[in-house]
């Protein structure tokens, strides 16, 4: 009988992947940018996944009651109400300055975003101005970030004097959670390397939930009873998709997100169908460095949602990427005691060849739900 605990990593992996869409990424990001216009008047764009967006007025239609979205401009209307609600500038004694919704259409930069302008007058609430967007952020959820800008989007990292005295908001990129506290406008926000630990932070969270890259790296190890094969792998995963990654993320290389998550399906069901027919570990570094440039493309696609700070390039790929490796070997060093401890209990130290077929049997099985899906035969 097959024992109970060589299960548990087939048993993850299903868990995992029922757990998640087919593009296995969720966006659960926002954006704005405050851009002052003098006289206490300011301009907030805001952009939010349009995806988002519909999940987001799915959870509160209560607000909607009875609001007919079919005729034309109503849903824009109403998107703009929606935001205009959640995010606002207040003075450091809670007055909240007045705001009209300017404009709500498709980001011109991004068609899946869309962005909504405000205008904000500042007039009646003097003193230090706040920035607060946490309604935006409990609406969007636990995973929520919101990255935040001040200024127009080239202007120079040089403060003018009056930015340095806090009379004028400084120019600067950071990136918000839930529970952050407001934005003070008149304080330069995060430098680059200030901003690093977020950008870190996100990397983790994009690998722990990119459960379709994750797969491919526990197929690769499941035949592994050293360590010295699994670092190999894992290094030449590292170097080929940091390559990619930077490519597409400094927009070097543009390759259409629907053919990169139809390749890297297919690359789960490669190296999961590959385990029925060998047993080798030593030689698979070849796999993940080849599929690692196609998996990259795919790691570039979430640091793109979260937006990569002009001012910050260097520091946020960096640390995004270094986030990505603490995730990917946090894992193996959870699998492969795992199944090292599996091989002494129930095997004699050896690999377990029904297990090994079990999970990539798994594998492959939802590396086919998600090719399937994405190529649009099933939702």
């Amino acid at each position: 009988m097959f024992p109970k605990l060589a299960i548990l990593p087939a048993c993850l992996i299903a868990a995992l992947s029922f757990s998640t869409p087919a593009a296995a990424h969720t966006a659960d990001i926002s954006s704005a940018r405050v851009v002052p216009e003098g006289e206490s008047k300011f301009r907030v764009d805001v952009g939010v996944l349009g995806t988002d967006i519909e999940r987001m007025f799915q959870e509160t239609q209560a607000e909607r009651a009875g609001v007919d979205l079919s005729p034309p401009g109503v849903l824009e209307q109403e998107i703009g109400k929606f935001i205009q609600s959640r995010v606002s500038l207040q003075n450091e004694g809670g007055v909240t300055c007045k705001s009209e919704v300017g404009s709500v259409g498709e980001d011109p930069t991004n068609p899946y975003d869309a962005k909504i302008v405000l205008h904000v007058d500042c007039a009646e609430a003097p003193g230090q101005i706040f920035y607060h967007p946490e309604k935006l952020l409990a609406a969007q959820g636990a995973r929520g970030k919101h990255l935040f800008s001040v200024g127009e989007k080239k202007e120079s990292d040089q403060l003018t004097e009056a930015q340095k005295r806090g009379a004028e908001p400084a120019p600067g990129q950071t990136m918000l959670f839930p529970g952050d506290a407001p934005v003070d406008l008149s304080k330069p926000l995060l430098s680059p390397w200030q901003l690093a630990p977020k950008f870190f932070a996100a990397g983790v969270e994009h690998i722990m939930t990119g459960y379709d890259h994750l797969c491919f790296l526990l197929a690769v190890v499941l035949w592994a009873t050293r360590v010295w094969p699994v670092v190999k792998i894992v290094t030449a995963f590292t170097v080929s998709h940091s390559i990619t990654l930077t490519l597409a993320a400094l927009q070097l290389v543009d390759l259409p997100s629907y053919w990169v998550e139809i390749a890297i399906a297919l690359s789960i069901i490669y190296v999961a169908v590959e385990n029925f027919f060998t047993r080798k570990t030593e030689g698979r570094w070849r796999d993940t460095f080849a599929f690692g440039f196609i998996h990259g493309f795919g790691f570039a696609s979430g640091l793109i949602e979260l937006g990569v700070p002009q001012r910050a390039i260097v520091p946020a790929l960096a640390s995004f990427n270094l986030g990505v490796e603490a995730g990917q070997i946090g894992v193996v060093l959870v699998v492969l005691p795992l199944l090292m401890a599996t091989d002494r209990v129930f095997n004699k130290g050896e690999r377990s060849p029904r297990l090994v077929y079990a999970c990539s049997a798994v594998i492959a099985v939802f590396g086919a739900y998600w090719l399937l899906a994405r190529v649009g035969v099933v939702k």
